[in-house]
């Protein structure tokens, strides 16, 4: 584990691509057979592979207490720590070497050794057990070893390592084409797999497989439309880009299961769409999206909330959100009825679409929890402009628009697929708090918590935080004005003087108790700073449910019934 994060080290060490890419070839090409994959996996940032539902159930707290355990500091010496560092690794060693640990183990932990003592903290029942275990794996290691283990805890890696960059270093390490080795981690969804496939020269053997679920294709962002038919035109397919939650369904016989975007299986908080599934007459694996939907139109994404993170939702819940699943595509099938799934990733988008409505869902589902997506053909500028605005009506979030010859790519974005997304409208805000930021924006106030007036009360009421959409200048000039015009610190949090108003642009309004405006923007970001504009002259919340309801009442229902029962 000493090579593994003196290697994490040396690759945040060098902004230089190449140079990252052979640090890390070189390390990973002198590991054994056993080593190689769970430092594949590690450099991920995640303890275990990406399809592992597995979880350790250490949050910061866990890791900080059993941190101050070892180094025997005081409550506040972690806290201390990260406000210096804004890293949750540079704060383990900052507190370890200020405390004089050494490794209790010369030696240190092997790669094996440490994904052991992890397995044991997955399957340890209760906080208590799990901290003993990371405490006597914390006291063999040194600062510098301990801040790679919690980089791996956190999933916090932060040395400028993205999932591409990896992929090429795997290609390099065993002299492998880098798209065999990008095809193989597409279909396995598992980096620790592939470089073991690389490893013994056996990347052909990666395939779509039952109940494994694969990498979603993304698609890239546009807003323009007429780059957009540039792009894919003269004809266009348009879908309604709906706002749920990504999903795989996979099927054979009565076994079903579901699969979300980071390949976490998410069946048990959907158990009707699961019970549903069992009546189908296909095995295969379909990609689509999970909705909340009720009287045949699709609810809110704060509604389908409820229904998130738990194990089994309650006969309550699902009565009050239904849900549904609206499909999209066709990733594999048993075409020929002899039990093999085959691969259709590399069909056409218009072949897996035609396998898909033939599956004919309505007819063989059970109780209405499966629909198609809603799907046009469009051929000019204006007409996307149409079906836009039409997606809108149907309170969605805007378009996808694809290449009906495109294949699919697991994991990757390209110009097959574009997510067409506006902003709904802006508004004034006052920014009232900030915080200092993390990463890269370490000594920056970055995160911005805003407001809009309450004429009633004579209040400002906040109403969301937003850290996106100012340049590096603009956020370093803003950083100096909060620093001389802070009001009170708490923390990383500074409460400051409410006079810098900033236009925030958002997709959605949502009824939200978590703001005391009682509203809430989802994907708020920053457009611009209105430095022209005094306190008095930002929106007020009659602004904001004005617009509230003008979205609520010009939406439509969802025109997706074609396959629904």
């Amino acid at each position: 584990m000493r090579r593994w994060s003196e290697t994490a080290e040396r690759v945040a060490a060098t902004t230089r691509t190449s140079e990252k890419t052979a640090i890390l070839a070189e390390y990973l090409a002198s590991l054994d057979a056993a080593e190689l994959p769970i430092a594949a996996v590690f450099l991920t940032g995640r303890p275990f592979p990406e399809h592992d539902p597995r979880t350790l159930g250490l949050g910061w707290s866990g890791l900080s207490a059993a941190v101050l355990a070892v180094a025997g500091a005081d409550q506040d010496a972690f806290r201390r720590a990260y406000d210096r560092t804004s890293d949750v690794a540079a704060s383990v060693r900052l507190v370890l070497e200020e405390a004089g640990h050494a490794a209790a183990d010369p030696a240190e932990p092997t790669l094996l050794e440490v994904f052991a003592a992890l397995e044991a903290i997955e399957a340890a029942a209760g906080a208590d057990a799990k901290l003993v275990i990371l405490e006597g794996l914390l006291r063999r290691c040194s600062p510098a070893t301990a801040a790679g283990l919690a980089r791996v805890l956190t999933g916090e890696l932060r040395v400028g390592l993205r999932e591409g960059l990896l992929e090429a270093a795997i290609a390099r390490a065993f002299d492998r084409p880098l798209a065999a080795v990008q095809r193989a981690g597409q279909l396995t969804g598992d980096v620790g797999r592939t470089a073991a496939l690389a490893r013994d020269n056996r990347l052909a053997d990666a395939s779509v497989t039952l109940f494994h679920p694969m990498r979603c294709m993304l698609a890239s962002p546009a807003e323009d439309a007429a780059e957009i038919m540039a792009r894919l035109g003269p004809t266009a397919w348009v879908e309604d880009k709906y706002d749920g939650i990504r999903a795989q369904l996979h099927r054979r016989g009565t076994e079903v299961r579901l699969f979300s975007r980071d390949l976490n299986d998410i069946g048990g908080q959907f158990p009707e769409v699961v019970d549903g599934a069992r009546d189908l007459t296909w095995a295969g694996i379909l990609d689509g999206e999970i909705l909340a939907w009720r009287d045949d139109q699709v609810l809110p994404f704060l509604q389908l909330q409820a229904r998130l993170g738990r194990k089994a939702p309650s006969a309550k819940i699902r009565a009050e959100v239904p849900v549904i699943f609206v499909a999209w595509d066709a990733l594999a099938l048993d075409t020929d009825g002899d039990g093999t799934t085959r691969s259709l990733l590399d069909e056409p988008l218009a072949e897996r679409r035609r396998r898909l409505e033939a599956l004919d869902l309505a007819l063989a589902a059970d109780g209405g929890r499966f629909a198609l997506s809603h799907l046009v053909s469009v051929g000019s500028v204006d007409a996307l402009e149409a079906a836009f605005a039409a997606a809108r009506a149907r309170r969605n979030e805007g378009l996808l628009v694809k290449d009906p010859t495109s294949r699919y790519t697991p994991g990757r974005r390209g110009l097959g697929w574009l997510k067409m997304k506006k902003a709904l409208a802006t508004i004034d805000c006052v920014i009232v708090g900030v915080e200092l930021g993390h990463g890269k924006r370490h000594g920056v106030l970055s995160d911005y918590t805003f407001a809009v007036r309450d004429e009633a009360a004579g209040a400002l009421v906040t109403i969301g935080k937003a850290y996106s959409g100012l340049t590096d200048a603009e956020l370093a000039e803003m950083t100096r004005w909060f620093e001389a015009h802070t009001v009170s610190t708490h923390g990383r949090y500074r409460v400051v003087e409410p006079s810098m108003v900033v236009e925030v642009a958002f997709d959605v309004i949502m009824r939200s108790t978590r703001h005391r405006s009682g509203f809430a923007l989802r994907f708020p970001r920053i457009a611009r700073l209105r430095s022209d504009k005094a306190a008095a002259d930002a929106d007020t919340v009659a602004t904001v449910a004005r617009l509230y309801e003008e979205l609520q009442h010009g939406a439509e229902h969802l025109v997706t019934a074609t396959a629904r029962r």
